[in-house]
């Protein structure tokens, strides 16, 4: 997308591509409509919701810059002083309307006053004296990944305009993409951001938000424009995009590493099973059971994990099936404060994820994961709302053979043993993935009496009338029977689209293994770590440009990869990462342009891709801190 000198970046550019989106085809946008868009597609990139607050000086200067505005550290300093200990979403919108976003022309006449030969580029010898010695100087480091910038760099010059044309591009190109996500995504779309709520078009328009008190009044007025000194706008935007070029990485979807999962010969080896389920949280966020393991004796073992199939028709497989697991075995250690990764389900037959070796005896947790690039929130909306329950002729209430249809699925997936009947505490895992509470023993004496059961576990026939007394307390009302539903992760079609069930085998040559779930977690903190520490078992390690304390670590499967970033100097960085070249893959992130936040001395995550189809022969990934 071009951007013409002097223009509005962040709203004149992104005008005409807001007008020409489907919900604007009907409605026009006002200019106060199209700014808060921005706004939002700004934050959106930093932070997962707008409820979520700016807690320090760079979440205020990344987000900024996801703006299009490139503010010097005095303008940061203006908006968060000693007394600031966060901004919330109406405090950023009012600080973009008090700063104007940065235009190609004033980039290029920055840059014009170091040409000293009129030609378009600027000696490095120039480019170092002016940027480490004057206004706010630059480090070394910081210095040499500018320099090292590839495609803006060479024999000692450095092209400013293929700086200023590619750092205008990249700055649309984020925000374009957050756009099209927060158009894509309804429940983003219609999500309140700070005090303004964008609902139906033809509402009355929001009132301006007003400041918070955090922000200081008495600079209101003031104005910090870069006339008479270049070295604010050219000192902030070269950091801005100092290495946005110098670091790809390309790799092949195709690894020498055996994949094949093959499974031993089984004869008299003892057997456990337990079923579970991956589910999506509003915020992305992936939740699912955790598991203890118990080896009486040293043993080879033989683990699976993969999706439940719950078609009930001869045939049909279930959609979830594509969604990749894997399964993490830590084992538990008196002496050592976490548990210790021993192994993972990295092998693959179809879509069965597994690991055959000797454990010893002992308690290990068993961690199931999924990346999340193909586990993700629905954005094709339901149209129509199934009907769940119905009145006889008598009057008399009935549940729809599609909603019994679809609560034998539920009853499915909470059976985690499988035995056909539920538990107390399988019955728990329900009540607090539905309701936030668990039933203790007096109400389940009730419902024992009250509903089908046998060898005091509910039957299905039971979990069938339990719902229907929930439907008839209601009067016929489904709307606590759709809050299951939607928590248990079915749209209003009874399409199962928000979660993934899963069943994990366990074969052990020489004793019995015994496998119980102990509680329900968001898929990170431990999980990450143990993620982390595999992919540092066996990757690729790379150093970026410029930035020697900065790894990127890489691991190629055969069908996935994934990359982590570790962080082994003492200051946190934010690395953005360019996503756009991957082919016939998918990634976790849901953005091909996206940062992260990475600690002091710590490894995260950075990304993981999943290839659509067997043609995904390369993918590419452009770092930058």
């Amino acid at each position: 997308m071009a951007s013409n000198p002097g223009s509005d970046a962040a709203l004149g550019t992104h005008k005409s591509m807001l007008s020409g989106s489907p919900r604007t085809k009907k409605f026009l946008l006002t200019e106060q409509e199209v700014f808060y868009m921005n706004c939002r597609a700004a934050y959106l990139t930093i932070f997962k919701s707008s409820l979520e607050n700016i807690i320090s000086k760079d979440q205020l200067y990344l987000a900024l810059q996801h703006a299009g505005r490139n503010p010097s550290q005095k303008t940061i300093n203006k908006y968060w002083t000693p007394q600031t200990a966060k901004l919330n979403f109406d405090d950023f919108c009012i600080i973009l309307s008090k700063e104007k976003p940065t235009s190609k022309a004033e980039l290029l006449k920055s840059f014009k006053q170091l040409d000293a030969n009129d030609d378009g580029s600027i000696l490095h010898s120039d480019l170092h004296k002016y940027l480490t010695k004057r206004g706010e100087k630059m480090t070394q480091e910081e210095l040499n990944a500018v320099i090292n910038l590839a495609d803006v760099n060479a024999d000692g010059k450095f092209d400013y305009i293929k700086f200023c044309k590619l750092y205008m591009t990249t700055s649309e190109q984020c925000l374009k993409t957050t756009l099209e996500r927060v158009e894509a995504d309804s429940k983003l779309r219609w999500q309140q951001f700070g005090s303004h709520l964008e609902g139906c078009p033809e509402r009355d328009a929001s009132p301006a938000p007003k400041p918070s008190p955090r922000i200081i009044r008495k600079n209101d007025q003031e104005t910090f424009s870069s006339k008479g000194d270049p070295s604010h706008s050219l000192l902030s935007t070269t950091r801005k995009f100092k290495t946005s070029v110098s670091f790809t990485i390309t790799m092949s979807a195709n690894s020498n590493r055996e994949s094949k999962l093959t499974e031993p010969n089984l004869k008299d080896w003892q057997y456990a099973q337990s079923k579970g389920c991956f589910f999506l949280e509003e915020d992305g966020e992936v939740v699912s059971h955790q598991y203890k393991m118990h080896i009486a004796q040293r043993s080879v073992l033989y683990l699976t994990i993969k999706p439940l199939n719950l078609s009930q028709t001869e045939g049909k497989r279930s959609p979830w099936l594509s969604v990749d697991t894997a399964l993490y075995i830590l084992k538990e250690n008196e002496d050592q404060a976490e548990p210790q990764l021993m192994c993972f389900t990295e092998l693959q037959n179809r879509e069965v994820f597994g690991w055959t070796g000797e454990l010893g005896p002992g308690i290990y947790w068993l961690i199931p994961s999924t990346t999340g690039c193909r586990l993700k929130k629905e954005i094709k909306p339901v149209t129509e709302e199934a009907q769940l329950v119905y009145r006889d002729e008598t009057g008399e209430l009935f549940l729809t053979s599609e909603f019994r249809s679809t609560l034998s699925e539920i009853f499915e997936i909470i059976d985690l043993d499988g035995n056909g009947l539920i538990s107390l505490e399988e019955y728990n895992f329900f009540e607090l993935r539905t309701s936030g509470e668990k039933c203790d023993e007096d109400a389940w004496a009730v419902c024992r009496e009250n509903f089908d059961t046998k060898k005091n576990e509910l039957t299905r026939q039971g979990f069938m009338d339990l719902h229907l007394m929930e439907a008839n307390d209601r009067e016929g009302d489904p709307l606590d029977l759709w809050v299951t539903l939607h928590s248990m992760g079915y749209n209003k079609a009874l399409e199962l689209t928000e979660a993934c069930p899963f069943v994990i085998n366990i074969h052990a040559e020489r004793c019995k293994p015994r496998i119980k779930a102990i509680h329900m977690e968001t898929c990170s903190g431990q999980l990450e770590r143990a993620i982390c520490k595999s992919v540092l078992d066996r990757s690729d390690a790379k150093v970026m440009d410029g930035y020697e304390n900065i790894i990127v670590h890489t691991c190629n499967y055969d069908t996935w990869i994934t990359s982590i970033i570790e962080n082994k100097s003492d200051d946190k960085v934010i690395i953005h990462i360019n996503n756009e070249l991957s082919k016939n893959c998918v990634n976790n992130r849901g953005l091909s342009i996206f940062a992260v936040e990475v600690a002091p001395r710590s490894t995260m995550v950075s990304v993981t891709l999943n290839p659509l189809s067997t043609l995904c022969d390369k993918k590419c990934l452009r770092l930058m801190p």
